[in-house]
């Protein structure tokens, strides 16, 4: 009896805390039309981008802009699921939209404590309703993250703790950060932020320069500066010189 008792009583489970990549829709609208419409121009070209990963819905800068309506989650979660992502949770939202939210089976996250650091504001850009879609990534410390797949607009991939190394191309209006190096063995066209928390001897990579912004530690560097002959389209690395921007080109010897 003393034997059966323990069997019944050992444990067959247990709950740990778990630290999962999560990719983030930050919200630009409510209007699920509009959402439709930017998703699929924006996704057309890699439909098989996500594979299934979890996302989290975030609606706060429908709540900085006075967009308080709520949402039709189940529309929502269809949507996004249509695009090979799995809808697991909100953040951001009001009280209402939280109720919502839960009602349609998504949990509610909360707001990340410590975003990455991000860039002085560049020239302003035109508006856009299209979503933001941020793949954040912990990497172990010295760790890499490696993205093998091209990322379009509107897309961006943060690689926090660790080193990121993307082998496809990184387009404009895309982003591509970590607190790192940022290597890019593509054309990058788009923005490239190095060092996000600070580490100024991070350093970017890329076997094609045309890049629409790059930062590091918060010094940047956008395209309305132009870049010289030796490195623009071509090979080059950039690093931080105190306040400064360096931009090297990248040559081989035989």
């Amino acid at each position: 009896m003393a034997d059966a008792s323990a069997a019944r009583t050992r444990a067959v489970f247990e709950f740990k805390s778990a630290t999962l990549p999560l990719i983030a829709v930050i919200l630009k609208t409510a209007d699920l039309a509009v959402l439709t419409e930017a998703l699929d121009a924006q996704l057309a070209d890699s439909p098989d981008f996500f594979e299934q990963e979890p996302v989290v819905i975030d609606l706060s800068l429908l709540q900085d802009e006075g967009e308080t309506a709520v949402l039709d989650f189940t529309a929502l979660r269809a949507l996004l699921a249509r695009h090979q992502t799995q809808p697991i949770a909100v953040r951001g939202g009001n009280p209402e939209q939280n109720i919502a939210a839960r009602a349609a089976g998504l949990a509610l996250a909360a707001m990340p404590v410590s975003p990455p650091a991000r860039p002085p504001a560049a020239p302003a850009e035109a508006a856009s309703p299209a979503p933001q879609i941020v793949r954040e990534v912990p990497v172990p410390a010295n760790g890499t993250l490696l993205i093998d797949k091209p990322l379009r607009s509107g897309q961006q991939v943060y690689a926090r703790g660790g080193d990121v190394i993307v082998t496809a191309v990184v387009s404009f209006g895309a982003e591509v950060i970590a607190d790192g190096n940022v290597h890019v063995y593509a054309p990058l066209r788009g923005k490239a932020i190095a060092g996000a928390r600070g580490n100024t001897e991070a350093r970017i990579f890329t076997t094609c320069l045309e890049a629409q912004l790059v930062a590091i530690a918060g010094i940047y560097r956008t395209a309305e500066v132009p870049l010289g002959p030796d490195v623009a389209g071509k090979a080059a690395q950039i690093s931080l010189d105190g306040k400064k921007l360096v931009i090297d080109p990248i040559t081989s010897t035989k």
